[in-house]
Formats: structure tokens, sequence, C-alpha cells
């Protein structure tokens, strides 16, 4: 090959079918269905996962906030020594509550009955009514 045989790359158009001349009766497009038609614009494959999201923002996670285990005062003092620690892993072990899907919950003591003894409170909230029921007997 020499330089004056090369010649530039021919760019090749879309065959536009369908407007008469030499192509036949049906122009290279085959008889009848969707694909003869006119104006044949299918649905992308993707329109139809992309309606099946929600419009709204945050539809992947849950709304609801975990929900809290109440325990109330008369329990714990039957299950407690004075002194000793409450918090959600001495429940657990003591078995007044459970785990939750494999989880330890959140605690909330609640002011049912009364407390006769001194114990140390962590990790657990605690109502306003069972904080001064514990001030009391410090």
């Amino acid at each position: 090959m020499q330089i004056h045989e090369i010649q530039p790359k021919a760019r090749s158009t879309r065959k536009r079918v369908g407007r008469g001349g030499k192509r036949g009766t049906y122009s290279g497009k085959g008889m009848k269905g969707q694909l003869s038609r006119s104006g044949n614009n299918r649905e992308p494959i993707i329109r139809s996962l992309v309606k099946r999201y929600h419009k709204l923002r945050g539809y992947r996670f849950n709304p609801k906030q975990a929900v809290a285990t109440s325990v109330t005062l008369e329990v714990i003092d039957k299950n407690f020594k004075a002194g000793e620690v409450v918090n959600p892993r001495t429940l657990i072990e003591k078995k007044v509550i459970s785990k939750m899907k494999n989880r330890i919950p959140i605690v909330k003591i609640l002011s049912n009955g009364e407390l006769t003894k001194k114990l140390v409170f962590e990790g657990c909230k605690l109502s306003k009514q069972t904080e001064e029921k514990i001030n009391k007997i410090k």
C-alpha cells in the first residue's frame, strides 16, 4: 500500500428504511408486529425498575424508633440486693428481661412499686418519678 492509495475511512450511516425505493413492499421490516410499525419506541428496560421505587426520600429506612423495654421498681427491688449495679446486662443475667433479636434492648425503669435499698443505675432510662424515688433513698 502506498500513500496515494490511502482513503479516509467511510462513515457508515444508519439505514433509513420504510421510505419507498428499491427495498420492496415491507422495506426490510418484515410483515406485521410491533417492530414493523412506525414510531417503534419500545420501553427501555430501566424504566420499569425506576417506576418501582418510591418517590419519597428515606423509603428504605424503618421510621419506627426502638421501643424501650419497661421494668418496674417493684421487680428490681425483688431481684437485686443492696449496692448492686442495675444495667441492661445485669437485668438479662437475672432473667428480668430478655434479648430482642439477639441484642440487648433499651431499658426504661418505671416508678411502680417502692425501692427499699440503695442501688446503682447505669445505662437505663429513668422516668421523673423513678428518679425522685431513687434520690429519696440516697
